[in-house]
């Protein structure tokens, strides 16, 4: 043994060569502090020792290093800035230490090498991969950049371009992919891994490869002359912000850094990407966007808790309904492994079923990310049938016919009667209340709310619904189910609209009312996409959720909380409604669409939807940016406050993330209880005070003024 420590040891492998071993405690492999700070004492010591021809990085998990300890480096981004810049490069000096080694080295990846893990690999002078490797900097999507040599080394390795689209997009590259523009030297099949590594290492140490040559490209400047620089970095930046709008400051930061460092040696680049990742890290956007990766943890550690004490073994699922939102489930439950019998009265809708879970995993062939053999073994595991004693092996039944109360009761009563002992059954509604649908159950206990948002492969949210008399039971199974499908549940108490539709509403509410006194929508949807970043105004979102939808999604909401909700007596929804300008569905609504030449929807404006809104708008009228804003967020935000207040939802983490994943809240801005934090209670509620006078929705509870007053914060922040 050459050195060994809590997470690597170093020892011989063969001969001369070392193998630098990564077996950090746990099921993955992270770069912690003391870590890095291990690792500095190691290569020291190993560089010293002259006996070493070659050395070899491994990893003795499944993956070799997914990253840094987010959760231990999070509380460094809060310190001053000079602090972090020396915090910062003390941690890539480590890296530098291994490129500086004075023999060859090599990673052999297996699995991910992702953030820090892919710098590590980076920092070598080869990179050897099994065919199931995956590399990538996932940074900006942390509102960070890469800090340990990420923007230094990547574009010297595989081009500036190539780099900036690595780092920018912050996604996972497969093997060929990486192979390809260079960031990996071979890719092999994983047995072979080991053996190859040390072949390859074997070559540079005997000088039939020139590793001093391969290294010294990354130590010196970008070999690109000032033409190519001023348009590779023109276009990258000009691509970001057409991408990002200007609100997310990492990936701009990113292609900023790479450019300023063109021209440097690889030690005067790292002192810019020091100073730069430094400023990112002390962003909002940055606090947004960990605390969403912390939060995304928080649920699915809660929801895998719940699953872990569930009794029920789900063999076999059933969705009732097919069509469009019946076949995205039927699709999932088979594309994650669970069999799954989809059953409607209709041979029709069982086709368009089929249909829709043939097309998506027909994309995905097409794409090269399936074989065709496993797109007919999924689609083997779906079971269309118009037959009802095909759901006795059911364990889990998903009801998802028409938004009916009687229709949905009648029918949840007949599969009771039916089904087997034990077999769990939930109800796929948008906004009726579980506890009413209960009503018509012997037994409610096995019964709750399961809400899919649609498209169900796309949207990762499953809303889980309690209802006054399901039981842990049911709970736990729908939360293993959920999770089994790759989704992200949450689970909510019952109210109209559970959280996530009764706390839009209220915005669509506020949209509504501004067009009615004279804005203009489609200005609206500018501000709230632009300027505030939601990735659909409200009237765009209102003709993709469907205007029959809202329609009677409002009524509901209506019957629920009157004094909040009732339907207004001049309502575009309504207008809309009554013309059958349902929006995306017949390409008409507040815009009309066309199909365009991949088959996708666009949208353009459409006079017809001015002319019949005219009769119940005011003179047309120009609005402060911030007052859209205001106008359309305090009525979301004061229903999320009183969801927290009544315990709808169970905590602000939950209710942040029920907004990012199933409505598309900004997740530069973190959630809604992250954005009050982030502009301080006290100044909601000024805000909130100064539109009081516009009724119930823009009125604070005294439990929010009182949580105001008090200085609450939602997110602790710790030093």
């Amino acid at each position: 043994m050459l050195y060994k420590s809590d997470s690597f040891e170093v020892s011989f492998l063969k001969e001369n060569i070392a193998e630098f071993k990564f077996c950090v405690a746990g099921s993955v492999n992270t770069l912690s502090q003391k870590t890095l700070s291990d690792c500095a004492a190691a290569l020291k010591e190993l560089a010293a020792n002259t006996d070493i021809k070659g050395m070899i990085f491994t990893s003795d998990k499944d993956h070799f290093i997914i990253g840094a300890d987010i959760f231990e480096f999070l509380p460094t981004f809060t310190k001053p800035e000079e602090e972090l810049v020396t915090w910062i490069k003390n941690a890539t000096d480590v890296f530098d230490a291994i490129e500086d080694l004075p023999f060859p080295t090599l990673s052999a990846i297996n699995g991910m090498a992702l953030g820090g893990g892919c710098e590590w690999a980076l920092a070598t002078d080869y990179r050897v991969a099994s065919e199931t490797a995956k590399m990538g900097l996932p940074e900006v999507k942390l509102g960070i950049m890469p800090g340990f040599g990420g923007t230094v080394r990547l574009p010297r390795i595989i081009g500036a371009d190539n780099a900036m689209m690595w780092i920018t997009s912050g996604a996972e590259n497969r093997a060929a992919d990486a192979l390809k523009v260079g960031a990996f030297d071979a890719v092999v099949s994983t047995d072979k891994l080991l053996e190859s590594s040390v072949a390859t290492l074997e070559l540079a140490i005997a000088g039939k490869l020139d590793w001093q040559a391969k290294r010294n490209v990354k130590l010196q400047p970008l070999k690109l002359n000032r033409v190519e620089q001023g348009m590779s970095f023109a276009m990258a930046e000009g691509m970001v912000m057409g991408k990002t709008k200007g609100h997310y400051p990492a990936p701009v930061m990113a292609v900023r850094t790479i450019k300023a460092a063109a021209n440097c040696t690889r030690d005067e680049a790292m002192a810019i990407e020091n100073a730069n990742f430094a400023k990112l890290a002390r962003t909002n956007e940055a606090a947004a966007q960990t605390g969403i990766f912390l939060n995304d943890q928080f649920i699915k550690g809660k929801a895998r808790k719940l699953a872990k004490h569930s009794d029920v073994e789900i063999k076999q699922a059933a969705v009732l309904g097919a069509g469009i939102m019946g076949g995205g489930i039927a699709y999932q439950s088979a594309y994650k492994g669970t069999p799954i019998i989809m059953k409607d009265i209709q041979q029709d809708a069982l086709d368009l079923g089929m249909g829709e879970a043939s097309k998506l995993l027909g994309a995905k062939v097409k794409r090269g990310h399936m074989p065709m053999e496993k797109m007919l073994a999924t689609l083997s595991k779906i079971k269309p049938t118009l037959n009802d004693a095909d759901l006795q092996n059911a364990n889990i039944i998903v009801e998802a016919v028409v938004e009916n109360p009687k229709v949905k009761q009648a029918v949840l009563a007949d599969l009771e009667k039916n089904m087997p002992e034990g077999t769990v059954l939930t109800s796929n509604t948008s906004t009726i209340c579980i506890d009413l649908l209960a009503e018509a159950l012997d037994k409610p206990e096995n019964f709750c709310g399961m809400h899919f948002f649609n498209p169900v492969p796309k949207m990762p949210l499953v809303e889980i619904i309690r209802g006054a008399k399901t039981s842990d039971k049911t709970i736990n199974a729908v939360v293993d189910y959920a999770l089994k499908l790759g989704k992200s549940p949450i689970v909510v108490n019952d109210c109209p609209g559970f959280f996530v539709n009764r706390v839009l509403f209220p915005y669509f509410a506020g949209f509504s009312k501004l067009v009615v006194e004279g804005a203009n929508f489609a200005k609206v949807d500018k501000v709230m996409e632009n300027v505030f970043g939601w990735p659909m105004g409200p009237a765009y979102l209102l003709d993709v959720v469907g205007i029959d939808t809202a329609y009677h999604c409002t009524g509901v909401m209506a019957d629920g909380f009157p004094e909040r909700m009732a339907r207004a007596e001049k309502d575009p929804v309504t207008v809309f409604a009554n013309e059958k300008r349902f929006g995306q569905k017949n390409k008409a609504g507040f815009y009309k669409y066309e199909t365009d030449r991949r088959g996708r929807l666009k949208k353009s404006s459409d006079a017809t939807a001015v002319e019949l809104l005219a009769p119940i708008t005011d003179a047309p009228k120009e609005f402060d940016k911030q007052e859209i804003i205001d106008r359309c967020m305090i009525p979301m935000i004061n229903e999320v406050l009183l969801c927290l207040q009544e315990g709808i939802v169970a905590s602000p983490q939950e209710a942040d993330m029920a907004l990012v994943y199933g409505v598309g809240f900004p997740p530069f801005r973190g959630g809604a209880f992250r954005y009050l934090d982030q502009t301080g209670l006290a100044n909601f509620v000024a805000s909130a005070d100064k539109y009081a006078h516009l009724g119930a929705i823009y009125q604070v509870s005294e439990q929010t003024r009182k949580w105001a007053e008090e200085g609450r914060v939602f997110y602790k922040v710790e030093g």
